[in-house]
C-alpha cells in the first residue's frame, strides 16, 4: 500500500468521522425498527459516496464553472475543517453537524451532512484537483473510507454500549484534535501558494 493511498484513506477517515458519527446514527435511527436499519445504514452511506465521487470526478469542472482557483479552495477546506474540528474538540449542545431528527434518516443528517459534509466535499475536490494521475488512488480511499464508515454505523449501538458515551465522546475529541492539525496544514499550504503566487 503506497503512503499516498494511506495518507489519503487516514484524511477522508478522520474528515468523515464515523467513530463521531456513532451518537448521531443512534439517535437518527433509534425510531426506526431494528430489522430495517442495517439497511437505511447502507442507503445512506451509498448516497454518500456517490456524492463523494461526483465531487472527485466533477470537481475540476465546478472549479472552473465558479471561477475558483485551487489555492482558494485550500483556504475555504481548511476553514472548514478546522470549524468542524473545533465543534469535536469542544462539546457542542446539537453535535458537530446538528441535531437529528426523530423521523427515518434519509439524505439529511446522516448521508449529508455527517458523512459527506462540506469538509469532506472540499478534501475530495481538493485532492482531485491535483491531477488525473491521483484518481484511482482517491477512489480506493474513498471506498475505504466508506468501508470503515459502513462497518462502524453498522454496529453503531454495539459500540456505544462497549466503549460508553464517554469512550465516544473521547475518541470524537482526539479525532478532532488530529483534523485540527490537518485543517491547520490545508489552511497554511493555500496562504502559503497565495503569497508564493503574489511574490511571481
Amino acid at each position: 500500500m503506497s503512503p499516498d493511498l494511506v495518507s489519503a484513506i487516514v484524511l477522508l477517515v478522520l474528515v468523515t468521522d464515523p467513530f463521531g458519527n456513532v451518537p448521531l446514527a443512534v439517535a437518527s435511527l433509534r425510531g426506526v425498527p431494528r430489522a430495517r436499519r442495517a439497511r437505511v445504514v447502507l442507503r445512506e452511506c451509498l448516497i454518500a459516496y456517490a456524492v463523494l465521487l461526483a465531487f472527485l470526478f466533477g470537481g475540476q469542472a465546478f472549479l472552473a464553472l465558479m471561477h475558483l482557483s485551487e489555492t482558494s479552495l485550500s483556504i475555504a477546506g481548511g476553514v472548514i475543517l478546522f470549524l468542524i474540528a473545533l465543534r469535536m474538540v469542544f462539546a457542542h449542545p446539537e453535535g458537530v453537524f446538528g441535531d437529528a431528527g426523530a423521523a427515518e434518516p434519509f439524505i439529511v443528517p446522516l448521508a449529508i451532512p455527517a458523512i459527506a459534509g462540506p469538509s469532506a466535499l472540499a478534501t475530495v475536490m481538493l485532492m482531485g484537483s491535483r491531477g488525473a494521475s491521483t484518481l484511482p488512488t482517491l477512489v480506493v480511499a474513498i471506498s475505504v473510507a466508506m468501508l470503515v464508515m459502513v462497518v462502524v454505523l453498522l454496529a453503531a449501538d454495539r459500540v456505544q454500549r462497549v466503549i460508553g458515551e464517554r469512550g465516544v465522546v473521547a475518541l470524537e475529541r482526539l479525532m478532532g484534535l488530529v483534523l485540527t492539525a490537518l485543517a491547520v496544514e490545508m489552511l497554511l499550504a493555500g496562504v502559503r501558494t497565495f503569497v508564493e503566487q503574489l511574490g511571481g
